[in-house]
């Protein structure tokens, strides 16, 4: 069952979200060489506290930490560690913060210092496919519109879309339906209805989109070892058109 949402639903939504956005602007111009992903958890967890809101992640299903970090060929769902980031690595953080009770959640990519000309195209595309999907998020369409325009966009750049990981309605619940991978046909799927929030975030592929899970159980690697990037907003369907909640 989808929930809509109220127009008071949606703002204290927005509000969860733009402590996520704090986060990530915080964090952009601290991508260098030498930080460690734990540093980056200690900074996303000290913005979340200072709001009120609190790092929903930690804790959820047995998960330890208030961001996942994701290096270079993990797709999602990488532990922070002390391993300083290295020069031309690209490094994704994921995080969702909880505020009064409404959960906002947005990842986002970050190149580290001179990266190759591989890792631009890919970190390029993947933001375009997130883009492009946003524009198609509007009341009456489908969320097949969407999702083939995000396949289209990344397939014809020669990349891969992940099928694995799912995006997901948001609310007071973190994954609520709908649930879909980024590929579908123009046309089909749930319409699109005025109260709708939910996550488009984008996980493309250098080379395969298959995908393996490390011993731990959470991390989401490339089968071939190439690299994967993903930008993911919390979008709401309005009568106005898409309004992206976690908008940096």
């Amino acid at each position: 069952m989808i929930i809509l949402k109220s127009k008071h639903e949606i703002e204290s939504i927005r509000k969860a979200c733009q402590v996520v956005a704090e986060c990530h602007r915080t964090i952009a111009p601290m991508i260098q060489p030498g930080i460690t992903t734990n540093e980056i958890e200690r900074i996303f967890e000290e913005i979340m506290l200072k709001h009120g809101a609190r790092p929903y992640q930690k804790g959820y299903k047995g998960y330890q930490y208030a961001t996942c970090a994701s290096v270079n060929d993990v797709i999602a769902h990488g532990f922070p560690d002390n391993k300083p980031l290295e020069e031309g690595d690209i490094v994704t953080i994921d995080t969702v913060a909880e505020l009064d009770g409404w959960l906002g959640d947005s990842a986002w990519s970050y190149a580290v210092g001179q990266i190759s000309p591989t890792a631009e195209k890919l970190m390029r595309v993947t933001r375009e496919c997130l883009d492009l999907g946003i524009e198609q998020a509007k009341s009456g369409n489908r969320l097949g519109d969407i999702t083939s325009t995000v396949q289209q966009h990344a397939e014809s750049n020669g990349l891969g879309v992940v099928r694995d990981l799912l995006a997901h309605g948001i609310g007071q619940n973190l994954h609520e339906e709908p649930t879909y991978m980024h590929v579908g046909k123009p046309g089909k799927g749930v319409r699109l209805k005025e109260g709708m929030v939910f996550t488009i975030e984008p996980m493309i592929t250098e080379g395969t989109y298959h995908m393996t899970i490390d011993p731990d159980g959470w991390t989401a690697r490339t089968l071939d070892h190439k690299l994967a990037a993903q930008y993911e907003h919390t979008i709401a369907i309005t009568a106005e058109g898409p309004q992206v909640l976690t908008a940096q």
